[in-house]
C-alpha cells in the first residue's frame, strides 16, 4: 500500500493544502486532512476570479533555486564548487556521481524544503488537468471566451512547463494530461525524451493559440493592470517551445531514442566518436523557426523584452552608467528598490519572490569569503572554478582556449598573457567575477582589525582567502548573482538595502543563444552560417554578436566574433557553447548543457582545477592600481575534483519506490 499511494501522488497530484489551495474530496480519501481544508468544486471553479485564483497557486510553487534552503544549491556543471562546510549539498553529491541523494537533499530546488521541483510538478500537472477538464469538458462556462482562453493558455502552458522542466533531469516520463481518480494505477507508458516533447509542445503551441502578448491590453488584464508581468503570455509559449525543440533535437536525445527503440545503449561509446556535434535537424528546424519568430517581434519591437543594458560607470561595484535606464545586474538582483524582484527587460520567465528580506536569509550570504567573518553566516561558500574563469575569453572576441579533436589547446590569437592573467578580458568576467587584488570592503569603518586587513582580497596561493575551509579553493568568488558589497563592512545584506535576487528560468540572451545553436545545427556549411531566412533577420553569426554588442562600449570593449571561429560549423558551434557558458554562468544551466551535448562524462568537462600563481605585486600597488593589470608568476592550473562518471549519469535515477509499481515505468538506465 505504501507504493500505492505514492503513484497516486504521482499521477493524481499531491492534494495538500498548500498556500490556500483548492482541494477536492474524490481524490483524498487515503490523505491526513483538515475538514477545512476542503473548498467545494463549485467554488473553486464558478467564475472567473475563482479560477484565475485557482491557477494563482501554479505560480506560487515555482521553485525558487536561490531560496529553497538557508543554503542551497543549483549548479552541477563543471562552473562552480563548494567549501568543505557545504558537501552534503548536491552540487558536491554529483560531483562524488551520488545522484541518488537528490531524494533526500533539502538543499537542492529537486527537493527542497521551501519548494521542490519533483513534489511541486506532479501537484502543479494535476491541478492543470483539473482545470482543463471543467474548462474542456463543459464542466465549467464561467467568464467570456476571452477569460477562458486565459484559463485554458495558462493551463495548457503550465503542464507542459512542469513536464519539461522534470524531462530535463530524469528524462522522458508519462505524459499526465488526464486528472485520475486515486481508485486505481493508471499504468502510462514511458516515453522517450522526444516522445514526451512532441507532448510538450503540442501543449505550447495551443497555450501560445489562446494567450495574448500582453494582458495589459485585455478586458481580463485590465482589471490587474501594471501587475501582470508574470503572467503567461504568448511569447513566453513561443519561446519554450523553441527551447522543448532543441533540447529534444540535441545531440543526447537523438542517441537516446534509439535505447527507447530497443537498440543498444552506448551513450558513453557515442560520444567518444564524435557524436556532440550529431543533432536531429527536423526538431533544430522546429526551433530555429519557433527562436526566430520570436526574435523578429523583439526586433520588431512587438513586445516589451529587450537586452538590459550593460554600461557602467565602475564595473567592479556594479555602478551603473546614468545615461541608461536598465542594468545588467538588475538581472539578478536588486538594492534599495524596496526589495523589487529582479529582472528588467530581460527576464522571460520565473516565479514569486519568497518574500521581504528572504535572501538575506541566505543567498545573500554564499558567495563571498568567510575569513574572519567577512561575510556573515556559516563558512558555506559557492565559488567558481578556474574551469569557467577559462571560458570567459578576451575583449578582442578570441577565447583563450580552441577545442580541437575534443582537447583544449591554446589559442595564439587570443593575445591572453599568463603573466597578466586578467588583462584585456571579455568585460563579463570583470562584472562576473571576484579576482586577485579586487577591492572587496569598500566601507572599512565597521570592521575589526583582523577584516581590516581583506579589504583588498588576497587570492594568490597561499592567500589569507585561499583558505579551504573559509576562503577559495580556486582563486576566485562570483559577484554575479550576489555583489560583493553584500559582506561586513558595506552591509548590502542588512534589511535597509532592501537586497532582493531571483534567479530567472529563461531570459532574452538565452533565446539568441538558442537560436544560434539551432541554426547552426541544420547549416549546410560555414558559408550557410551567414544566412537570415529563419523568421528574422538574423543569421546564427548575428545573434552572437547581439550579445557582444550589448556588452561593447569605449570603456570596456568586446569584439564581434572573429572570422576564425566560424570557419566551420563545428568550430562556431563551439563558440556558441563557449558563449552560453560565460553568458548564462552559475544560473544552473551548465549541468543540462554539458549532458545533452553528450559531454558530461567527458575530459576536460569532468575535472574541476583552480588557478595558482605567486603574486609579484606589493600590497600597496593594489590600492593604487587597476588588479586587472597585475603581473603574476607561475600561473597553472592544479586538479581539485575529478568526476568518475559513466554512462548512467546522464539522468538523475527516479525514487526506486516509484519504478516498482508497474513494469511500464521503468528506471533510468545503469541506476
Amino acid at each position: 500500500m505504501k507504493y500505492y499511494n505514492n503513484i497516486k501522488t504521482l499521477l493524481c497530484g499531491s492534494l495538500l493544502l498548500m498556500g490556500g489551495s483548492v482541494i477536492f474530496t474524490s481524490c483524498s480519501d487515503w490523505l491526513d486532512k483538515d475538514p477545512e481544508s476542503i473548498v467545494a468544486e463549485d467554488e473553486a471553479f464558478k467564475n472567473y476570479r475563482n479560477f484565475q485564483g485557482y491557477i494563482e497557486e501554479i505560480y506560487s510553487l515555482i521553485p525558487d533555486k536561490e531560496k529553497v534552503n538557508y543554503c542551497t544549491a543549483w549548479n552541477f556543471g563543471d562552473d562552480a564548487v563548494h567549501n568543505p562546510e557545504g558537501y552534503a549539498h548536491m552540487d558536491h553529491q554529483v560531483d562524488l556521481g551520488n545522484y541518488r541523494n537528490w531524494y533526500n537533499n533539502n538543499q537542492c530546488w529537486l527537493n527542497g524544503d521551501r519548494s521542490s521541483l519533483w513534489k511541486n510538478s506532479w501537484y502543479c500537472i494535476r491541478k492543470c488537468n483539473m482545470g482543463l477538464d471543467q474548462l474542456e469538458n463543459k464542466k465549467s462556462l464561467v467568464g467570456s471566451d476571452e477569460e477562458r482562453d486565459l484559463l485554458r493558455g495558462q493551463l495548457y502552458f503550465f503542464r507542459a512547463w512542469w513536464h519539461f522542466e522534470l524531462m530535463c533531469y530524469f528524462g522522458g516520463l508519462p505524459y499526465i494530461d488526464e486528472a485520475f481518480e486515486a481508485t486505481s494505477i493508471p499504468e502510462l507508458p514511458r516515453l522517450s525524451f522526444q516522445q514526451c516533447a512532441d507532448r510538450c509542445a503540442e501543449d505550447f503551441l495551443t497555450a501560445y493559440d489562446l494567450l495574448p502578448y500582453d494582458w495589459d491590453e485585455t478586458l481580463a488584464g485590465m482589471q490587474t493592470s501594471g501587475v501582470n508581468a508574470l503572467r503567461i503570455n504568448k511569447f513566453m509559449a513561443l519561446c519554450y517551445l523553441g527551447k522543448c525543440y532543441l533540447w529534444a533535437g540535441s545531440p543526447l536525445m537523438k542517441e537516446f531514442e534509439k535505447y527507447n527503440r530497443g537498440e543498444q545503449y552506448k551513450l558513453l561509446e557515442a560520444s567518444r566518436t564524435g557524436k556532440t556535434y550529431d543533432y536531429d535537424e527536423s526538431y533544430c528546424k522546429k526551433a530555429a523557426d519557433a527562436l526566430g519568430r520570436a526574435l523578429d517581434l523583439v526586433n520588431r519591437g512587438a513586445v516589451r523584452y529587450q537586452l538590459a543594458e550593460f554600461k557602467y560607470s565602475n564595473i567592479y561595484d556594479h555602478v551603473r552608467d546614468e545615461n541608461f535606464e536598465t542594468n545588467y545586474s538588475d538581472i539578478f538582483y536588486t538594492v534599495k528598490q524596496s526589495w523589487q524582484v529582479p529582472g528588467t527587460t530581460e527576464v522571460i520567465f520565473r516565479g514569486v519572490c519568497s518574500g521581504l528580506n528572504t535572501a538575506n536569509w541566505n543567498c545573500a550570504k554564499i558567495f563571498g569569503p568567510k575569513v574572519a567573518g567577512l561575510v556573515a553566516h556559516d563558512k558555506i561558500i559557492h565559488h567558481p572554478t578556474a574551469n569557467v574563469i577559462d571560458q570567459y575569453g578576451m575583449a578582442n572576441g578570441q577565447p583563450i582556449y580552441l577545442v580541437r579533436d575534443g582537447v583544449y589547446v591554446l589559442n595564439p590569437r587570443s593575445g591572453w598573457d599568463p603573466e597578466h592573467p586578467y588583462n584585456n578580458r571579455d568585460p563579463r568576467f570583470y562584472h562576473d567575477i571576484v579576482f586577485d587584488g579586487f577591492h572587496y570592503v569598500l566601507s572599512t569603518d565597521a570592521l575589526n582589525s583582523d577584516q581590516k586587513k581583506l579589504e583588498y582580497c588576497s587570492l594568490y596561493t597561499g592567500g589569507a582567502m585561499r583558505g579551504v575551509a573559509d576562503g577559495s579553493s580556486t582563486g576566485y568568488f562570483i559577484q554575479k548573482l550576489v555583489p560583493h558589497q553584500c559582506n561586513e563592512g558595506d552591509k548590502w545584506y542588512d534589511w535597509d538595502y532592501n537586497f532582493e535576487c531571483y534567479l530567472p528560468y529563461m531570459r532574452l540572451a538565452e533565446i539568441y543563444l538558442m537560436y544560434a545553436e539551432a541554426r547552426t545545427a541544420i547549416a549546410k556549411d560555414a558559408a550557410d552560417l551567414n544566412t537570415r531566412d529563419y523568421c528574422t533577420t538574423l543569421s546564427a553569426i548575428d545573434a552572437i554578436n547581439v550579445l557582444h554588442d550589448r556588452v561593447n562600449s569605449s570603456d570596456w570593449p568586446l569584439e564581434p566574433v572573429p572570422a576564425n571561429l566560424c570557419d566551420t560549423k563545428q568550430h562556431f558551434m563551439d563558440e556558441i557553447r563557449r558563449e552560453r557558458a560565460v553568458e548564462l554562468s552559475f544560473e544552473g544551466f551548465r549541468w543540462c548543457d554539458l549532458q545533452r551535448w553528450l559531454l558530461l562524462t567527458e575530459p576536460p568537462y569532468t575535472v574541476k582545477y583552480s588557478h595558482e600563481f605567486e603574486r609579484l605585486e606589493t600590497d600597496d600597488w593594489f590600492k593604487k592600481n587597476d588588479p586587472k593589470d597585475a603581473k603574476v608568476g607561475n600561473f597553472h592550473k592544479q586538479d581539485l575534483i575529478s568526476r568518475r562518471f559513466d554512462s548512467k549519469h546522464y539522468w538523475f535515477p527516479l525514487p526506486d519506490k516509484d519504478t516498482y509499481l508497474y513494469e511500464g515505468f521503468p528506471q533510468n538506465p545503469g541506476w
